[in-house]
């Protein structure tokens, strides 16, 4: 595939998966045996069910996140993607009841594609800069030290 396909399949990731909240649409687009790597989210299930369920939790404790793709570069069979999410805390995350806070996060997410599907990724994001945001982690400098 060309570096504009995979492309493609990629932002139809964060349009349709992440923005349009179409999770199903991710059953199309990764790969079953994909793997997500992410040293924030340890563990996801392999293929289209893990990156739902990771997705989901976002969208369900921020009910307004938006993924923004600031810039998508593709090589041969990667895309690299530099993002920045955000939303408002409305309902509990991982442990973190609701805040009301919003949050802006920027990250850098890498897709391998593969038979015109996202077979694995490697996804690294601002997880400290979010607690904070949140106020569950304080900022040095500003009183929580």
């Amino acid at each position: 595939m060309s570096a504009e396909e995979n492309k493609a399949i990629v932002r139809r990731f964060f349009d349709e998966v992440c923005n349009e909240r179409k999770l199903n649409v991710a059953d199309e687009l990764v790969a079953a045996t994909h793997t997500l790597h992410d040293p924030s989210i340890p563990g996801v299930e392999p293929g289209p069910e893990g990156m739902k369920q990771t997705i989901s939790v976002y969208q369900n404790a921020f009910n307004d996140a938006h993924w923004a793709v600031e810039d998508m570069v593709a090589e041969g069979d990667k895309v690299v993607t530099r993002w920045t999410g955000h939303g408002t805390h409305t309902a509990e995350l991982q442990g973190i009841p609701q805040t009301g806070k919003q949050v802006n996060v920027p990250g850098i997410w890498i897709f391998r594609i593969a038979g015109g599907k996202i077979a694995e990724s490697w996804d690294v994001w601002d997880t400290l800069g979010m607690m904070q945001q949140l106020g569950v982690i304080p900022v040095p400098g500003q009183g929580g030290e």
